[in-house]
């Protein structure tokens, strides 16, 4: 049994731990939150004191902001559909006995390790380009005109991108949860009369909703901060079409040399994911008390 003594020791032996963990987290935001409150240009050294809420006033009032707000929104949603969809298909496919299983789950998890910024050059010169593309290729081989896919669906592109880079990571976690799913069970069903669809809808879809929502919770986080994949493929264009908050930022803060605007967009940033993060908890996290 553990004592007072043993106790006391274990927390002065996390103290050193909890410590680090708490000026790792406490002084990046500090200064953000300083930041957003300063005058601070590069662009003009010479311009600084208390700013009150003019950075924020600055930014929310760029007429980039409200189509980020959105954009950002919908690139989340958009590629949460496609992946848990997809994801949800893959891995009752890849749950069949089939020859040479393991190496099609490995061709499957493999955009997964492919880096962002890789992935958006491949994506935006070898498939999407309406030139030379593969997708134009294909276009050329039935008679059709090639499509501007970066140009003329920016944002459903970009879409398209990250869900091929998350797809084997949501099929990964449902393939492993419906493999916890017992034989017994739906064999019972089968012998019940129980058809192909009603054993997915009553049996199998109830057994993978934690595993659903973990992809969505994780997924949602991640995706929240999309970059690097606008910055190779679009810009952020044309216009604000595919611009999204980090972007916007980024633009901002570096861009612009205006670092007390780009840290208000960093608070309004952690404001809005907090926000959908009570959301989701709400909506969804219940599975995982179930």
């Amino acid at each position: 049994m553990a004592t007072k003594q043993s106790h006391r020791l274990a927390r002065w032996m996390m103290a050193p731990s909890v410590f680090v963990l708490l000026i790792w987290m406490i002084v990046p935001l500090a200064l953000t939150i300083w930041f957003a409150f300063q005058r601070y240009r590069l662009t003009n050294p010479n311009i600084k004191g208390f700013a009150g809420l003019a950075n924020f006033e600055f930014f929310v009032t760029d007429p980039a902001f409200w189509p980020a707000i959105i954009n950002t929104l919908l690139i989340v949603v958009g590629v949460l559909v496609i992946t848990v969809g997809l994801g949800i298909l893959l891995a009752l496919l890849l749950d069949q006995p089939i020859w040479g299983q393991g190496i099609v789950r490995i061709l499957m998890i493999s955009p997964f390790f492919v880096m962002p910024p890789v992935a958006a050059v491949v994506w935006k010169h070898e498939l999407m380009n309406p030139t030379w593309g593969v997708f134009a290729a294909i276009s050329r081989f039935f008679g059709q005109e090639p499509v501007n896919w970066l140009g003329n669906f920016p944002l459903l592109s970009i879409i398209v991108i990250v869900a091929w880079q998350w797809l084997p990571f949501a099929t990964l976690i449902l393939l492993t949860a419906m493999q916890s799913l017992s034989e017994e069970q739906k064999e019972a069903a089968e012998m019940d009369g129980a058809n192909v669809f009603r054993r997915f809808w009553y049996i199998i879809l109830p057994h993978l909703a934690r595993a659903i929502t973990v992809v969505i919770l994780i997924q949602t986080i991640y995706l929240l901060g999309v970059y690097a994949e606008i910055q190779i493929t679009t810009g952020g264009g044309p216009g604000f079409a595919s611009t999204n908050l980090p972007f916007l930022i980024y633009n901002t803060g570096v861009l612009g040399g205006n670092i007390g605007a780009g840290a208000a967009g960093g608070l309004v940033a952690v404001v809005l994911a907090n926000i959908v993060a009570i959301f989701l908890m709400r909506a969804v996290g219940r599975n995982l008390d179930a």
